[in-house]
């Protein structure tokens, strides 16, 4: 008779709850049981396991082979389990020690030849291993995730018999090589956009506090190209912020890039997406495109071309930084904290207000198209730009990307003195980093009563109007910040010149 008992973590969301391996060997019939909401691949473990140990050269208990994965409510899923139910035989069989087993974690996949396959969703295992200062065993395909995190025991092994030689002593493992050094990919230039100062300079604003972005323009008039120079002239992620983002790209199996993990992502769903393909979902739950942005930017092309019920979805991550998505059996939790930069025609044939006069648009059908957006959603971006079209003669060219990067930089410093960016300012830290005084407060209730804007679209121009403070090195919001803030409100006046006309 034997017991073991190992150490290793599941896979729920972004987060690795503890799963506990015992294992017993009791007389009686020659079998091997698997319990504990195990689902169909766990439950295959234990032929995976026998003939890894078989064809490893390890004895095979003739015994009856009992493996309990607690706690037993908790789903079991995927074959990262194969390698602490094989440790686990091991130990409880005398062929390990199980001495110091309770200082070790241990996560992969067994082939029938007994060597390691990596394991999705591997980051939030190391990142709870190291909270728990264990030391964690994993594929040594799974290296590059194990590098990100630098100061945690990751050890990587080929295969069961090299687990089994480094626990009796006989051969060490390796440990996982932390990532050195960062490296940023030179992505598109700003100076490619010619022209359009008014779209140009809200894109720097969007940056520099963190706010979502709507422009808005005829076909070809460089909406897209704006929008793919944005994380150009993004700051890269902080490790705290770079870790979430690649734990999400881990647990959707997206292959990790460890020299450009702290770049800020671009993400581009096209229009035909669903809303769980949008948010996340499924009867596994697992990340969508807003998680996978987390920290970067979703861009979402010919906005009113979206169904309306997966635009609706973005409203409540838009406002909180994240998802919950809930079933029947277990709920997970995703970061979705990123920028939102849309773009959309101002009509069905996209040339209403161009002055060559080509729209043939009715004001009815210019409606209906817009209502395609519903004010809720509307609401919660912070800009809303005209792209025009321009004439091809004389643009000069604009700023490059390094440049305005330097000021985003600088306007970004100056909030994370503050502790955030304003883009996340709550009501508490509006009233204290956005006071105004008698005229300019007169000024901003008299905007928001002539468009009907509300309780929150006032919150979000006085936030816009901070970070046009902070790009100014001005310490007060002035009446022209808050004059340029309320310009950036143009659906808004659109939409108030619509009701009034009908």
């Amino acid at each position: 008779m034997g017991l073991a008992t190992i150490q290793s973590r599941a896979a729920v969301g972004i987060e690795a709850p503890e799963v506990l391996c015992e294992v017993n060997l009791s007389p009686g019939l020659p079998m091997f049981a698997i319990v504990g909401l195990p689902e169909t691949a766990v439950r295959e473990s234990k032929d995976r396991v026998r003939a890894a140990m078989k064809n490893s050269e390890f004895d095979l208990p003739s015994w009856r082979t009992t493996v309990s994965l607690a706690p037993a409510d908790l789903p079991k899923e995927g074959a990262r389990f194969d390698l602490p139910i094989a440790v686990g035989v091991l130990a409880a069989s005398g062929q390990v020690p199980d001495d110091d087993l309770g200082d070790w974690e241990f996560l992969g996949e067994l082939s029938l030849t007994g060597r390691l396959r990596a394991v999705k969703g591997a980051l939030p295992a190391i990142l709870r291993a190291r909270e728990q200062g264990r030391k964690l065993v994993l594929p040594r395909a799974n290296a590059e995730e194990a590098g990100l995190v630098g100061d945690a025991e990751i050890y990587l092994a080929e295969s069961l018999c090299e687990v089994a030689e480094a626990l009796n002593g006989h051969q060490p493992l390796p440990r996982a090589e932390p990532v050195s050094g960062f490296e940023e990919l030179a992505g598109p230039d700003l100076a490619d956009v010619l022209g359009q100062h008014r779209a140009r300079r809200a894109l720097e604003i969007a940056a520099a506090g963190g706010h979502n972005l709507l422009l808005m323009g005829p076909p070809g008039t460089g909406k897209t190209l704006l929008a793919s120079r944005l994380p150009g002239i993004l700051p890269p992620m902080d490790e705290t912020e770079a870790l979430e983002a690649a734990a999400i790209a881990s647990v959707a199996g997206k292959e990790l890039e460890p020299p450009t993990w702290r770049q800020r992502k671009f993400r581009s769903p096209h229009h035909t997406a669903s809303g769980v393909a949008l948010v996340g979902g499924g009867s596994k739950p697992r990340p969508g495109e807003i998680s996978l942005a987390h920290g970067g930017v979703l861009f979402l092309d010919e906005l009113p071309e979206f169904s309306r019920h997966v635009l609706e979805v973005l409203r409540e991550p838009l406002e909180s930084g994240r998802v919950v998505i809930s079933r029947a059996a277990v709920q997970a939790e995703f970061p979705a904290r990123f920028m939102l930069v849309a773009a959309m025609n101002p009509c069905p044939c996209g040339y209403e207000g161009d002055p060559s006069g080509r729209c043939a648009c009715t004001p009815d059908q210019i409606r209906r198209y817009r209502d395609r957006i519903s004010g809720p959603l509307l609401d919660r971006i912070d800009l809303h730009v005209e792209v025009p079209r321009q004439s091809l003669k004389d643009l000069p060219e604009g700023e490059s990307s390094g440049k305005v990067r330097e000021r985003v930089l600088e306007a970004r410093a100056v909030q994370q003195a503050r502790g955030d960016v304003n883009s996340r300012l709550d009501v508490r830290g509006i009233r204290k980093h956005c006071a105004l005084d008698g005229h300019q407060a007169t000024l901003l209730e008299a905007a928001c009563e002539k468009l009907r804007l509300s309780a929150r679209a006032h919150h979000r121009i006085l936030r816009v109007a901070r970070t046009i403070a902070d790009l100014d090195a001005s310490d007060r919001i002035e009446a022209r910040h808050i004059t340029e803030a309320i310009g950036y409100r143009q659906l808004d006046r659109r939409r108030d010149d619509f009701a009034r006309s009908a």
